[in-house]
């Protein structure tokens, strides 16, 4: 299987996501899961060490075309 990390951009610099885990938000390989699409969701946390500190996460819905 394939790696995948779970990552957010703010202000257009990505970085990698620690404090959440990537399949505690749904199945990651699935169609709409975090390994195959971009999805949007509110977050909180803080930078550190150029990782992002995760204390809140949600995920929004996936927008229907």
């Amino acid at each position: 299987g394939y790696a995948c990390d779970l990552a957010v951009r703010i202000d257009g610099k990505s970085y990698f996501v620690t404090g959440t885990n990537i399949d505690a938000h749904g199945d990651a390989h699935a169609k709409d899961g975090f390994c195959s699409t971009i999805r949007q969701a509110k977050v909180a946390g803080e930078i550190i060490d150029d990782k992002f500190v995760v204390t809140y996460f949600e995920l929004l819905p996936e927008k229907t075309k």
